[in-house]
């Protein structure tokens, strides 16, 4: 029996699915509870080898959520990755049926590796992480606006800077009582935090955004996060080693 295939292309209100295999089609389903039941049923019944997302800015985690409860095969990739292999193809245009088609037919020829997805505590996590960093990047805005405010907006700087200060520690006092309320994380954030240089910052956002620590090994990690000097040989020729791609928020 033939395998299917699928990828399915994610956007604030729509939801555009492509299969290949036994049968090749295309249909799209507003996103919303009931589009995203009406498609995981489907794609249950088809019973997928592979489902290709991609990352869509976190528009693409209720999708991916419902599909994993499912039991549905599937990864999310890089958008990076979707486009190359589309390039590569030879389809330089672009809408949300192609995508989705571009997606089904990367997860035939590319069969990229399964992996345990991120649970709803490691989720919750990163979206503290990031809140803090929203944060803390609100408050360094105010904090040069202080030095050139004039008397008259001064306080009110002052004052709201003070309480991105309560907010911010608020946040961190939540992470690090998440940690110690997970037997596993309080190991890893021990083991990482006695690397030198590694705080509860550092440490916490490793946790929330590289679920694979303890999973992968160091070469597998560093190239993930992006932090691994790649080659760029050809002939003769020998380039720079240099570092890209990869979870550039960790990095």
């Amino acid at each position: 029996m033939a395998e299917i295939f699928a990828g399915i292309d994610v956007s604030k209100q729509r939801l555009d699915v492509a299969v290949r295999g036994r049968e090749t089609r295309g249909w799209s389903v507003k996103y919303d509870e009931a589009g995203v039941q009406s498609l995981v049923q489907e794609l249950s019944e088809l019973a997928p080898t592979l489902v290709v997302l991609e990352a869509s800015g976190g528009f693409e985690t209720r999708m991916v959520a419902a599909l994993a409860a499912a039991g549905v095969p599937l990864v999310v990739i890089n958008p990076r990755q979707a486009r190359d292999f589309a390039r590569a193809t030879g389809e330089l245009a672009k809408t949300d049926e192609i995508d989705a088609r571009i997606l089904a037919l990367f997860a035939d020829k590319i069969r990229p590796e399964v992996r345990p997805l991120r649970s709803e505590e490691t989720r919750e996590l990163d979206a503290l992480m990031t809140r803090r960093r929203q944060l803390v990047e609100i408050r360094t805005g105010e904090r040069n606006r202080l030095h050139q405010a004039s008397p008259v907006v001064r306080i009110g700087i002052e004052e709201h800077i003070a309480w991105l200060d309560a907010r911010i520690g608020e946040v961190d006092a939540e992470l690090q009582q998440r940690i110690k309320s997970s037997s596993v994380w309080r190991e890893k954030d021990r083991l990482l935090r006695s690397a030198p240089g590694v705080g509860p910052s550092v440490s916490v956002s490793l946790l929330a955004r590289v679920p694979e620590l303890g999973a992968l090994n160091r070469q597998q990690v560093s190239k993930l996060v992006g932090v691994a000097p790649l080659n760029r040989d050809s002939g003769t020729m020998r380039g720079q080693r240099r570092i890209w791609g990869g979870r550039s928020d960790v990095r």
